[in-house]
């Protein structure tokens, strides 16, 4: 492991965040190093936010049309009003 040459000032938040994903035996570089790795394969929350308005609205159109055909589907299984 190279030694450090630059010093960075964290939150005490962030080091306990770093303290809880640090393996043993590793240095906080380590540490930074794995999560930035990690962060270029994609995340599933990184899409999240990324929509437009519309292209959101969209997806909830779409999500209540397909909710409602399943409980239609429901009601006729159970021999109820379609």
């Amino acid at each position: 492991m190279a030694t450090a040459d630059e010093q960075i000032r964290v939150s005490d938040r962030v080091k306990k965040e770093l303290d809880r994903l640090r393996h043993e035996g590793e240095s906080y570089n380590d540490v930074l190093e794995r999560v930035l790795e990690d962060d270029e394969a994609g995340d599933f929350h990184d899409g999240f936010g990324r929509w437009s308005d519309e292209e959101a609205e969209q997806v909830r159109e779409r999500r209540e049309e397909s909710k409602e055909k399943r409980k239609r589907r429901m009601r006729r299984r159970e021999g109820g009003d379609a």
